[in-house]
């Protein structure tokens, strides 16, 4: 087994990238509510004014069974990236419970939780596993006013949310994480905001926070909530240098097939891509069976156009498993030579044509 002291995360996983294609965990949420958990297995004793029925991610603090458990059951399944349980773990999210004072220790011990995981499953077959710490979009937006009547009206501003990012991105890094997940993104601003304090993080934890950063697709034309294409919000992250780039959540494997090729023939980095078990039904429940979900996301593997592949919302253990088995022996994705241009982007692509 490499251990991380003489290997580090991004090299290891750029190194695995080459031989297979790689798996990454399936949704929390869903996991979560499958449990039927009542207020007081959320609250515990932390004594809270507020109602924590729901907040999921404050279970790293009250039933850390519960997060080893989920996690565990994805490595079983496969995995070889296991995400934290942090999507909301951030001030203006945990505001809603009355529990912004605890954002630290809800990050710091839910990668805790992830790095006990992965090294217990490293340590049985000599696999190295990885942690990445979840960074959800908070439910703020940076680019578009609350206000239909005030078009130039902001809830916070780049510099806010940028502090309140840094805050969750050292407790990951210090609870253990590998790498730093900014993920569904709808808002192509805040994934900068994201990666500002990531940068400003690694200088205050001293080491290398690799980016993985993935966005999500809010109409079926592929583009998400501020309106940038899947080239264009490539062209405006790339500076980051992400060790991968991607989509998740979104509307299913199904309707992100022309969208992950698009990605895949742009990004000189790896791309992970994670969706939905389908759309959920008017239950709001996810019906996509595990071999379907496995099925499409093999087309993309046959055809040469990922590096990961995982779940997101409505996925399970069980579709994690089946897709490993359906991707088995199939090549990964290479990563392709990039011609040397100026690359802007506003709401479309811009490619300044060489002198």
């Amino acid at each position: 087994m490499t251990s991380p002291s003489t290997s580090s995360a991004r090299e290891a996983l750029t190194v695995a990238a080459k031989e297979r294609i790689l798996l990454t965990d399936g949704g929390w949420g869903t996991q979560i509510q499958l449990r039927k958990l009542g207020e007081a297995d959320y609250a515990g004793s932390l004594g809270l004014p507020h109602d924590q029925k729901g907040n999921n991610d404050i279970l790293a603090l009250t039933r850390q069974d519960i997060v080893t458990a989920i996690g565990e059951a994805y490595l079983a399944a496969g995995s070889d990236i296991v995400s934290t349980n942090t999507f909301s773990a951030n001030r203006i999210s945990q505001a809603d419970y009355g529990a912004e004072a605890l954002v630290a220790d809800i990050n710091h011990e839910s990668a805790r939780l992830g790095r006990a995981a992965a090294d217990k499953f490293a340590a049985l077959d000599g696999r190295r596993r990885f942690v990445a710490g979840a960074v959800g979009p908070t439910n703020k937006t940076l680019s578009l006013s609350p206000d239909v009547n005030n078009p130039g009206y902001r809830e916070i501003d780049f510099d806010e949310l940028k502090d309140v990012y840094r805050e969750q991105v050292v407790a990951l890094a210090e609870g253990g994480a590998d790498f730093i997940l900014i993920e569904t993104i709808f808002d192509t601003l805040n994934a900068k905001a994201g990666i500002a304090a990531t940068l400003e993080a690694e200088a205050k934890v001293g080491r290398e926070l690799p980016l993985m950063i993935s966005m999500t697709l809010t109409d079926l034309s592929g583009r998400n909530l501020s309106g940038h294409t899947v080239e264009a919000f490539w062209y405006a992250v790339r500076h980051a240098r992400p060790l991968t780039v991607g989509l998740n959540c979104s509307f299913g494997a199904a309707q992100l097939r022309p969208h992950v090729r698009v990605l895949s023939d742009l990004a000189d980095t790896l791309v992970m891509v994670y969706p939905n078990a389908g759309l959920p039904n008017e239950l709001g429940e996810y019906d996509e069976l595990p071999d379907t979900t496995a099925g499409l996301v093999r087309e993309w593997a046959e055809q040469g156009q990922v590096n990961i592949l995982g779940g997101c919302c409505g996925s399970t253990p069980a579709h994690i498993a089946a897709m490993a088995k359906a991707i088995e022996g199939l090549a990964p994705r290479r990563v392709p030579q990039v011609p040397v241009r100026t690359r802007l982007a506003g709401l479309e692509p811009f490619t300044m044509a060489a002198a």
